[in-house]
């Protein structure tokens, strides 16, 4: 897993490059968070053009993150950027629960909304 710098402060943060930004809070290389961040890579890939940033926040070495985050249970994805914050928690292996919980399936893909791929209609 690539962990980007995971200190940053409200002040200090600039609209990003990505449509979506990602923040997986895990601890170190568990199985749960290894098989957490590549469920995400592989839904950011497939379902939304790979138009999300991913920062990787291992909770060992920032735990003031997780606490100001109020993290509960890892792994946990939160979705930072558009707001409002929308989380996850699990290894992220339902993409349509993922899309569904951090209200990612209104993304536009090949012109078909990802609200109607999800729920199964055309």
């Amino acid at each position: 897993m690539k962990a980007k710098s995971a200190s940053r402060t409200s002040k200090d943060k600039k609209p990003p490059d990505n449509a979506w930004e990602l923040d997986l809070y895990v601890i170190d290389r568990t199985l749960k968070s290894v098989t957490a961040f590549t469920n995400l890579t592989k839904i950011c890939h497939e379902h939304l053009d790979d138009k999300c940033g991913i920062t990787v926040i291992d909770i060992e070495t920032s735990p003031r993150l997780a606490k100001e985050n109020q993290i509960v249970a890892i792994p946990t994805v939160v979705r930072t950027f558009p707001l409002p914050m929308r989380r996850v928690i699990g290894d992220l292996s339902s993409a349509e629960r993922v899309l569904a919980g951090l209200d990612l399936h209104a993304m536009v893909k090949n012109g078909v909304q990802m609200a109607r791929q999800v729920h199964g209609r055309q």
